[in-house]
C-alpha cells in the first residue's frame, strides 16, 4: 500500500512501506517511514501533543503547506524558481518542492549540494554564494555536474575561472549591491559589487561566460513590491552602462511570510510589478528571469511544539529557544504566532501579554515578544511556535545539549499563510464549475 500524504498525489519518501493506523487518546494516529525511519502523522498539533506527551521540541512538518507553496510559485512567477536551500534543508521539504515543480535550487555549501543531487539527481544546482573556496567550485563543476555561479568581485570571478579549469560552459551571475529600504532584514552589507566596481565586473565576466547574468537581494522579508522593480531597474542600468547583453536577471529572495506583527501584501502583488518591469527593461529577447524564495516556500511548512517547564509573573521557560529553533525571535525579535493548549482541560480565553527564556543558562536564549497567550499558562502547557519552517531548523545549536530532532508529520493548516486564501479561490471556481 503506497502512503500519499497530500493533495497532487506526492509520494514523498525514498522507502515506502505499508502504513499503519491506530487509535490513542481519541486520536487517529497513522505511521509512516522517512526511510528507515518512523514518522507519526497526526490530524492536528494538539493531537501529536496528547499522543507523544513530548518532553523535548517537536518539529510538526506539513507536506502540504510545502506542496502549495511550491506549486503557486511554480505557477505564477514568469520565469524559473530556485529554491533557497539555506531557509530549510530537511529532505522532507526539499522533496515536498521538488514534487511540487520546483526544479532549479539555489545552494550555498558543498553540503547543500550533495543533499539536494543525492536526493534528486535531475535537479538543477546554481552554486549562489559570492565567496567560494577554490576547492568547492573544483568539487561542485566537476564532481556535482554545477555550470551556475555567483560572484562579485574580480577576485572571485579568477576563482572561479581557474577553479573549473578556464570552462566555456559557465552561467556566472554578478551579484550587485541593491537598497535594502523597504525590508525588514537588511542583507545589503556583506555581498554586492557597488556601481563603479560592477560595471568592469559585468564586463570582465561576459568575457569567461557562456551565459552572463545580474542578481540581487533586496533584504529578507521585503514588505514593498516596489523594491524589486528599483532593483531591476538598477541591474539592467548597470548593464546598460558595461555595454553587455544579459543572459539572465535573478531577482533573488526577499518575498515574505506572515507574521503577528507583519501583514505583507499578496504574493500576487510581488508577481504583477515583477512581470511589469521585466517585460519594460531593454533586454535581449532571450534574457531568463530567475528568482530564488525560501522563507516565502518554507515558513508554513512546519512550526515547532515547545512545553512551559516554568512560569514566572508574566515570564515563561520553555524547551526551545533561541538557540535552537527560535532563533529568530531570540535574536531578530521576530513575533512569532503562538497557540496554546493543555491535553486534558481548557485554557483561559483571556489573553495575557509574556516574553520567553529558552532552556539553555544564557540570559541572551530570551525572547522579548510579547507574545500574547492565555492568562492561566503554566507548567505543563504546551505552545505551537508558527512559522518555524523558515531558518528554525538550520540555526538550532547544541549549545547545552539542549537540541532536538524529534519530528512528526501533522495534517492541520498553518496559523498564517499567504496561500490559504488562493486555494479557497480555486476551490470555488471549481465548485461553480
Amino acid at each position: 500500500k503506497k502512503n500519499i500524504l497530500h493533495r497532487g498525489g506526492l509520494v514523498l519518501y525514498a522507502a515506502l512501506r505499508p502504513a499503519s493506523w491506530l487509535c490513542v487518546m481519541g486520536a487517529v494516529v497513522e505511521t509512516t517511514w522517512w526511510g528507515p525511519h518512523a514518522m507519526h502523522v497526526f490530524r492536528s498539533t494538539l493531537d501529536a501533543a496528547r499522543v507523544l506527551n513530548p518532553d523535548a521540541p517537536v518539529t510538526c512538518f506539513r507536506p502540504h503547506a510545502a506542496d502549495r507553496a511550491g506549486r503557486w510559485f511554480a505557477a505564477n512567477f514568469p520565469g524559473k524558481v530556485l529554491y533557497a536551500v539555506k531557509t530549510n534543508p530537511d529532505p522532507l521539504i526539499i522533496d515536498s518542492l521538488y514534487g511540487a515543480g520546483i526544479r532549479m535550487f539555489d545552494v550555498a555549501s558543498i553540503a547543500e549540494i550533495q543533499l539536494v543531487k543525492n536526493r534528486h539527481p535531475e535537479a538543477r544546482l546554481a552554486y549562489m554564494h559570492p565567496v567560494k573556496s577554490r576547492q568547492s567550485i573544483e568539487r561542485a563543476y566537476f564532481e556535482f555536474g554545477v555550470r551556475v555561479f555567483a560572484l562579485d568581485t574580480q577576485e572571485e570571478l579568477d576563482k572561479i575561472v581557474a577553479a573549473t579549469g578556464n570552462a566555456k560552459d559557465l552561467s556566472l551571475l554578478v551579484r550587485v549591491s541593491v537598497s535594502n529600504h523597504h525590508a525588514e532584514l537588511d542583507l545589503s552589507k556583506k555581498f554586492g559589487a557597488h556601481f563603479m566596481d560592477a560595471i568592469p565586473l559585468l564586463l570582465s565576466t561576459r568575457q569567461k561566460a557562456d551565459r552572463l547574468g545580474v542578481c540581487f537581494h533586496v533584504g529578507s522579508q521585503c514588505m514593498n513590491p516596489a523594491a524589486f522593480a528599483l532593483a531591476m531597474e538598477h541591474a539592467q542600468r548597470l548593464a546598460t552602462q558595461a555595454g553587455v547583453i544579459l543572459d539572465i536577471m535573478d531577482v533573488g529572495g526577499g518575498f515574505p511570510a506572515p507574521y503577528p506583527d507583519l501583514e505583507p501584501p499578496p504574493l500576487s502583488d510581488y508577481m504583477d510589478v515583477i512581470t511589469q518591469t521585466f517585460g519594460n527593461l531593454s533586454l535581449g529577447e532571450g534574457c531568463e528571469l530567475w528568482c530564488e524564495p525560501g522563507r516565502a516556500l518554507s515558513a508554513e511548512a512546519s512550526s515547532t511544539l515547545v512545553r512551559v517547564t516554568l512560569r514566572k509573573g508574566n515570564t515563561l521557560y520553555i524547551n526551545d529557544g533561541a538557540y535552537g529553533s527560535l532563533f529568530d525571535a531570540g535574536h531578530l525579535n521576530f513575533i512569532f504566532p503562538m497557540k496554546a493548549f493543555r491535553t486534558e482541560g481548557d485554557m483561559a480565553t483571556e489573553l495575557a501579554q509574556f516574553s520567553l527564556y529558552g532552556p539553555t543558562c544564557d540570559d541572551m536564549d530570551h525572547m522579548k515578544g510579547p507574545f500574547y497567550l492565555p492568562s492561566d499558562i503554566g507548567e505543563g502547557d504546551f505552545i505551537e511556535v508558527g512559522m518555524t519552517g523558515a531558518y528554525g531548523a538550520t540555526m538550532r545549536t547544541m549549545f547545552n545539549g539542549f537540541y532536538s530532532e524529534v519530528g512528526t508529520i501533522v495534517r492541520d493548516e498553518p496559523m498564517f499563510s499567504m496561500y490559504a486564501e488562493t486555494d479557497e479561490k480555486e476551490s470555488a471556481a471549481g465548485n461553480h464549475a
